[in-house]
């Protein structure tokens, strides 16, 4: 089941407006879509993406799904996303990582994250202090946890359920130490009846 964020708003535009907006100061763009599992990440930013090339502009997105080394490697994925990854692709390079094989449970070979008009970051723990240094915009997406569960649960079914309220720990205490939502320029509720908060986006950052 496709789940989309916002079941009776459509949340593309206010994310869309601000990259275009951006696109206008500065390329590459670089974005970061954060929130718990769940949250509605990867539909929104594949309906981004469709819009922005529908737009003409050239778009790389990074799943940090495939980044993740296994099921209790989030914050080894924070570090090497916002310490390695976004500051290379903040200086112009395209750095590579080892993209995780889940079916094998280990390492598998590298991909090079190649650089476009806008390199779109998504998934949890995209922004950390460290990665929003580099970032231009951080949007966080949030939903009840109830919602949540039952879109992780339609999604990825049986393969996900033993490792919910593992992975959900280690989310937790992500959000605690980073803070993304407090600072992020966007948060967006992904719930039937959504609300938008926006901050100001940092054209200079």
């Amino acid at each position: 089941m496709d789940q989309a964020p916002g079941d009776d708003v459509d949340l593309v535009p206010a994310v869309h407006d601000r990259v275009v907006a951006l696109l206008a100061v500065r390329r590459p763009v670089l974005v970061c879509l954060d929130g718990r599992s769940g949250s509605g990440k990867t539909t929104l930013a594949r309906r981004l993406v469709r819009r922005l090339r529908d737009g003409g502009a050239t778009v790389t997105v990074l799943h940090l799904d495939s980044v993740y080394p296994g099921w209790d490697g989030l914050a080894a994925a924070v570090r090497l996303v916002g310490e390695e990854l976004l500051p290379a692709l903040r200086e112009g390079r395209e750095p590579a990582y080892p993209a995780w094989s889940w079916v094998r449970d280990r390492p598998g070979p590298d991909v090079t994250v190649r650089q476009a008009d806008v390199v779109l970051v998504e998934g949890v723990g995209s922004g950390s202090r460290a990665g929003r240094r580099a970032a231009d915009l951080l949007v966080w997406l949030e939903a009840p946890a109830a919602v949540r569960h039952g879109r992780a649960m339609a999604r990825d079914g049986d393969s996900y359920r033993p490792h919910w309220e593992r992975w959900a720990a280690q989310e937790e205490a992500y959000v605690r130490a980073e803070r993304p939502a407090a600072a992020a320029d966007l948060v967006l509720a992904t719930a039937p009846g959504a609300v938008l908060s926006a901050g100001g986006p940092s054209l200079d950052a």
